[in-house]
């Protein structure tokens, strides 16, 4: 106990300031592991009821994180400390401190954003169903006069997206109808074959 014996205020400083952020850090970390960490306080979620079961959660990952936050007071405050009491100068080690905070957080946040990344995908790969038979949901204009809408199982999920053909004719409603062309979340499709009558 005599290394606290000799802590001036800039020493007990950056001590509570290392320890809030340490705590505040293990208890993120327990929290991420539990699974109970997942989101944060900006989270924004769109989901789509016309009858599809896909949808889209964004948590909201931006530069100034909680994360970041603490691990740049834990590092920080700890490299900091660690400098004075080896006698290193407040002019030098402030500034040491600050920059291995600064890195701290942009390593925490680096990583979110990695992990982040590594999570499953919730888009739809639209290049996918080329190919695929898909069913008339709302009717589709001839001659990509318009957008229709078709529904099919798309990557393992009931998916509707927007459609057009080249076909001469109107496709009506609950026509059989083959993708193909993906045009980015458009689908160009065409009347399925009738093979029984060929």
């Amino acid at each position: 106990m005599e290394w606290f014996k000799d802590f001036g205020a800039l020493e007990w400083t950056y001590f509570v300031i290392a320890c809030v952020g340490t705590v505040l850090l293990i208890v993120q970390v327990i929290l991420m592991l539990i699974g109970a960490g997942d989101g944060g306080p900006d989270f924004d979620t769109d989901t789509d009821g016309d009858g599809a079961f896909d949808s889209h959660t964004d948590t909201g990952l931006s530069l100034f994180s909680v994360k970041g936050l603490t691990a740049f007071f834990a590092i920080g405050g700890w490299t900091g400390l660690v400098m004075l009491t080896s006698l290193v100068s407040p002019a030098i080690s402030i500034p040491v401190s600050v920059v291995a905070g600064l890195a701290a957080y942009i390593i925490v946040w680096f990583a979110i954003r990695m992990m982040l990344r590594l999570q499953e995908d919730g888009t739809a790969n639209y290049g996918s169903a080329v190919g695929k038979t898909a069913t008339v949901y709302v009717s589709v204009p001839p001659a990509r006069e318009g957008r229709g809408k078709v529904t099919l199982v798309l990557q393992g999920r009931y998916t509707e997206a927007d459609a057009v053909t080249d076909d001469k004719e109107r496709i009506p409603v609950d026509t059989q109808v083959t993708v193909v062309q993906s045009l980015g979340d458009v689908f160009v499709v065409a009347r399925k074959e009738e093979k029984d009558g060929q």
